[in-house]
Order: structure tokens, then C-alpha cells, then sequence
């Protein structure tokens, strides 16, 4: 299941917000209008302006009235930047702002419950804010059936029904392609915005996209001033563009769960699949016992495993790995999203695999399940 680009919110920034560009973009001013419908008299609403580091700046902040209204105002310095709108402690949503909006917002003041009750927000005065809600049906839907899935995964894996977890994963595949689909066809119409960028780093891959993601590098190359975070995804893109099947993978160090350093290079002369992956990953764990398979069948016959986990709980990784069993080279930045790894090669949602040739060259990405099974007997015959 592609993942764990977040299954129950949508993430504000992700690798996008991790290039660190200046930029000459005059900043611009904005505004926003509120409502209340569970708020008390004199609650604080706190609107703050997400970092590359991940954390959070106070710009400003306002006492609900009487009526349940507020305002708050804010200035953009990089044509295009994520802000959270914080009710009391209760209710926290994104802000997708590129400067000179005047936001109009009517919102619950309660929390989002698991099952995706709660927690309703209406935004208006903005394209980007529109779209964004769109995406966010999309995501809300499918992680209610993510939620279903697992639950479900859990009782067949206990039960060690193979059936049962291949109809899973069968039924993920088909909703997964779905949404994506969906999120493919609203691009265009987003041109050069801020959620344009948000939904091409958060939804899209390289391997399935990189036409369209090429085309928006393209238009936001020719923006003037190009937005700060457009530079970041440009940079990105053309990184993309130089992991496709038949380039050299690039080298890495990291260190195993003992302590370890071990390279990717160090395994020249087999044949390598780099599988990125997470202990909170539930598709990642799914696919788990497939790996599991094709590493006993194929490792005696010139095949290895680079796992790469995004985690950053180190004890939950290494519970993982001894949990379902595998067995192969194991490595982590213990950075999650922030993994140099994987940012440098295109990774935004995982499970992700790359199957490298003896040389180190790209032969294949994302195969799984019976289509890793058939490329790996391609190249190493029938065991």
C-alpha cells in the first residue's frame, strides 16, 4: 500500500519543505476571516508557519468572540508557504497560502475522531484551499479503508490466512490505483500553485509520473520569481529523472541495527533489491513475508537485500526486523522523511524497491509480490 505518505492526514511539505532556498520574492500580506461553531468566548486561536526543520513559528493570534468569530494576519515571503490554523488545542488545520488571500473559514472546534468524525473545516478566498479540500476527501476515504484493511490484516496474518491477505492486498491495489488516478487528473488544473506542488511530492512517483512531474517543473521554471519551494521541487525532479531504469543507483553508507557501517557498494557483483521501507509502515509489513520468500529462494544464487527503513524509533525498527524475520543488510538515518537516502533517490511514499544489476545499475523499480518473483527467476533461473 503506497503508503505511508501519511494515511490519515495529509503532510504539509514532506520533502518539499526540506530544501532550504532563498529566494528575492516580496513578501505579501493575507488575512483570515473566522468562525467558530464550538468555540467559548475568549479561547485562542494560534495561527503558525511551518520550518524546514519541521517545527513551528507563532505569527500571530487571536481570542474567539462572543459570536464564535476571529481574524488573523499573516505576510508570505515565498510566494507559497504552509501555515496551521491551531483552535484552542482542538481543532488543527493546514493553510496553503501564497499572499494576498483573504481567507474566509467556518470551522467545528472539535478534534477528528479515528473514524473521521469531527473536525470539519470550510475554506473560501482561495484556489489552493479548494483543491486541498478535494485532496483531503480523497485521503480521508481512503484512510478509512487503509484503517479497515489493517484490522483485518492483523486477524488473517493470525490466523495465517494467505487468502485472505492476498485479497488485501488486492483490494488496496485497486483503491490505491484509484485515488491516484483521481489525484493524476487534478494536477493540471492546479497550474502553477501551492497545492499543485503538495499533491505532485505527496501522491506522485517517478516511475508512474515523471512526465507529469517534469511538466510541472517545467511551467514553475518559467514562473518569475520562481516561489522557494518550486525551486526545491525543480531540484527534485531532476534528481528523479536520473534514477530511471538504466542509471547507476547512487552509492550510500548507513548504519545496520548493531552499529555497522555497511555501503551499497560493498555489494557489487550481486544482484541488489533496495527496499525502502518502516516499522509503521502496515503495506511495508504486508509485503514483508513476499520478501521473506524471495530472499530464501534467491540468496544463494547471486541475490541480496539492502532493506533502508525510514523509522526513527530505533527499538521499533529493530523489533521489526526480528519480528517478521528478515534476515538480510539493514540500514537507517533514523530521520524518517528527512532520510538523505531516500531523498536522493526520489523516494516520497513507501513501500518503494529499486533492483539493481551486478554493476550497480538500475534495473527495475517497485516490483513486488509476483512480479518480483518472475523478474528474479528471469535473472537467476528456477530454484
Amino acid at each position: 500500500m503506497k503508503a505511508f505518505i501519511k494515511q490519515s492526514a495529509l503532510v504539509l511539505g514532506g520533502a518539499l519543505l526540506s530544501f532550504q532556498v532563498m529566494a528575492q520574492i516580496e513578501p505579501k500580506g493575507f488575512s483570515i476571516n473566522g468562525k467558530v461553531k464550538n468555540g467559548s468566548k475568549g479561547e485562542k486561536v494560534i495561527l503558525s508557519q511551518s520550518t524546514a526543520a519541521g517545527s513551528s513559528v507563532k505569527l500571530d493570534s487571536a481570542q474567539i468572540g462572543a459570536d464564535g468569530s476571529f481574524t488573523l494576519k499573516g505576510v508570505d515571503k515565498d510566494r507559497g508557504s504552509f501555515f496551521t490554523v491551531n483552535i484552542a488545542d482542538r481543532q488543527k488545520f493546514p493553510l496553503l497560502v501564497e499572499g494576498g488571500e483573504t481567507f474566509n473559514i467556518i470551522a467545528d472546534g472539535t478534534t477528528r475522531d479515528d473514524k473521521g468524525n469531527g473536525g470539519n473545516v470550510s475554506v473560501t478566498g482561495s484556489k489552493n484551499m479548494e483543491y486541498y479540500a478535494k485532496v483531503d476527501q480523497l485521503m480521508q476515504a481512503f484512510a478509512a479503508k487503509v484503517t479497515g484493511w489493517n484490522e483485518q490484516y492483523a486477524t488473517a496474518e493470525e490466523k495465517k490466512d494467505s487468502k485472505k491477505i492476498q485479497e488485501i492486498q488486492q483490494a488496496y491495489q485497486a483503491a490505491e490505483k484509484e485515488r491516484v488516478t483521481a489525484l493524476r487528473q487534478m494536477i493540471p488544473e492546479m497550474g502553477t500553485s501551492l497545492i499543485a506542488l503538495f499533491a505532485a511530492n505527496n501522491f506522485l512517483t517517478p516511475e508512474s509520473d515523471l512526465d507529469v512531474l517534469k511538466k510541472l517543473a517545467d511551467d514553475y521554471s518559467k514562473v518569475e520569481p520562481v516561489p522557494t519551494l518550486a525551486k526545491g521541487f525543480i531540484g527534485s525532479v531532476k534528481r528523479m529523472a536520473g534514477l530511471a531504469v538504466g542509471e547507476q543507483a547512487p552509492d550510500f553508507t548507513l548504519n545496520s541495527p548493531e552499529g555497522k557501517q555497511i555501503a551499497l557498494s560493498s555489494l557489487r557483483g550481486k544482484y541488489v533489491l533496495i527496499d525502502f521501507w518502516a516499522s509503521w509502515c502496515g503495506p511495508c509489513r504486508m509485503e514483508n513475508p513476499n520478501v521473506v520468500r524471495m530472499y530464501g529462494k534467491f540468496k544463494d544464487k547471486g541475490f541480496d537485500i539492502f532493506g533502508v527503513s525510514l523509522d526513527d524509533n530505533e527499538k521499533a525498527w529493530k523489533t521489526a526486523i526480528e519480528r517478521d524475520k528478515l534476515t538480510w543488510l539493514h540500514g537507517s538515518e533514523l530521520k524518517k522523511w528527512n532520510s538523505g537516502v531516500a531523498q536522493s533517490y526520489g523516494v516520497n511514499a513507501i513501500p518503494a524497491t529499486f533492483l539493481l544489476d551486478k554493476d550497480g545499475k538500475i534495473i527495475a523499480k517497485n516490483l513486488r509480490g509476483a512480479a518480483l518473483e518472475t523478474k528474479l527467476t528471469e535473472l537467476l533461473g528456477a530454484q
